[in-house]
């Protein structure tokens, strides 16, 4: 890439109130995710591992975790003039936090300012993936577009999900880009699919503070990357597309090649969880390539202790971390993190466990997800009676349990 320098700017903002309960402590990157990871954890390790590291995290809601996450884990080498630092709302237009996407990057120019970079990588910080930002990068280089917009192909009955990106006759520049569309034209050589955009960005730095600058003074304007800049820069023929099926990740196999998952519902949460543990991952953890970086706190390894009859400690089609107890109880397609304790005759299945969540003896725990530092007691029955779940928790469309964290069970 010769000199070419480049700066990182990673959206940590959002509040995720469809993660809800998870995000009644915290900021939503800051949400753990596959045991010993946050997930912000994702987009930091795709940049550094793509050897951009310079890089701002920009911050809002119930950040003190989130800060603190990045502090304690994201240190890198200061010598050769790499970081990775939080930056909260800077409130450079006056006592007000950030309007939207757009306004945070603008309010952080002073930063951009500072690198001088000739590109802006704007990664979101709340994706299930791996990709390498510099193969990316270089197409964005080869067009000549003032944006980059990456985008995952998707079947097109899902449009209305996602912000949908129509290309021109070349496949590359952007014609149109259209938010949950009813009818969005098909992919030339894929009728049958779209892209999606995956809400990772990268700029001309020209072109940012141009379209940022002057998204700044439109009063009408809800100062959004996706729904407001793209938008703009598209009518300007400044957007190309970059196809994410392209991007050939270290270490990739075939099965997990091209995953990307937003997991802003508890439901989708689940789901993603869920692809963790099967003997052929959707999304594997285990490459050693292209690794997923975290702070891991210094804990014994997992102990599976107890074997008699009714009374086995055991785990299968699971992920269990570090610290973990399992005493006489039974784990299935299940995630726990470190220091989880799974007491006698209990059976938890299909389900997430944060830290330091106690399940006591007799409890059965099926399709939930329980935050850090709950204790489920004996005989309890999670997951089981909806009805008497909705009385006690959060129950999502898909029947997914939320608990949240230090919740009180009776």
């Amino acid at each position: 890439m010769g000199r070419t320098q480049v700066f990182g700017i990673v959206l940590a903002g959002g509040e995720g109130k469809r993660l809800m309960p998870l995000t009644a402590d915290r900021a939503k990157p800051a949400v753990p995710f596959g045991g010993s990871y946050r997930l912000v954890d994702f987009a930091l390790s795709n940049l550094v591992n793509g050897t951009l590291r310079r890089i701002a995290v920009l911050t809002q809601y119930k950040s003190h975790s989130l800060d603190r996450h990045i502090s304690q884990t994201w240190r890198l080498s200061s010598i050769l003039g790499n970081y990775v630092t939080p930056v909260p709302a800077q409130m450079r237009r006056g006592p007000r936090w950030f309007a939207g996407s757009a306004d945070a990057v603008y309010q952080s120019f002073n930063l951009i300012y500072d690198e001088e970079p000739e590109h802006v990588c704007v990664f979101g910080a709340d994706h299930i993936y791996r990709m390498d930002p510099r193969q990316m990068l270089e197409f964005h280089i080869e067009t000549g577009a003032g944006v980059t917009v990456a985008g995952i192909r998707v079947p097109r009955s899902q449009a209305p999900e996602f912000g949908v990106i129509e290309t021109g006759d070349d496949g590359r520049m952007i014609e149109a880009f259209l938010e949950k569309p009813r009818d969005a034209k098909g992919l030339l050589d894929a009728p049958e699919q779209v892209y999606a955009s995956m809400g990772n960005y990268i700029f001309t730095t020209k072109a940012l503070i141009d379209a940022l600058s002057m998204d700044a003074s439109d009063e009408e304007s809800a100062h959004d990357l996706g729904g407001d800049i793209i938008p703009t820069m598209v009518e300007r023929q400044e957007a190309a597309v970059y196809d994410f099926t392209g991007n050939h990740v270290p270490g990739s196999t075939d099965f997990d090649r091209d995953y990307w998952r937003d997991v802003g519902t508890l439901d989708a949460y689940h789901e993603a969880h869920m692809d963790l543990v099967s003997a052929q991952p959707a999304f594997s953890l285990y490459n050693s390539q292209w690794p997923i970086y975290t702070w891991n706190d210094p804990l014994p390894p997992a102990k599976f202790v107890h074997e008699s009859e009714g009374r086995v400690g055991r785990a299968v089609n699971s992920m269990v971390s570090s610290g973990v107890v399992i005493s006489g109880g039974e784990v299935r397609y299940s995630v726990l993190s470190p220091g989880v304790r799974i007491n006698s005759y209990s059976i938890v299945d299909h389900s997430v466990l944060m830290h330091g969540v106690k399940v006591g003896r007799h409890a059965v725990v099926r399709n939930a997800i329980i935050d850090k530092n709950v204790n489920i007691p004996e005989g309890a029955r999670i997951g089981v009676d909806p009805d008497l779940d909705r009385e006690r928790f959060t129950v999502s469309p898909g029947g997914i349990v939320a608990i949240g964290k230090n919740q009180k069970i009776n």
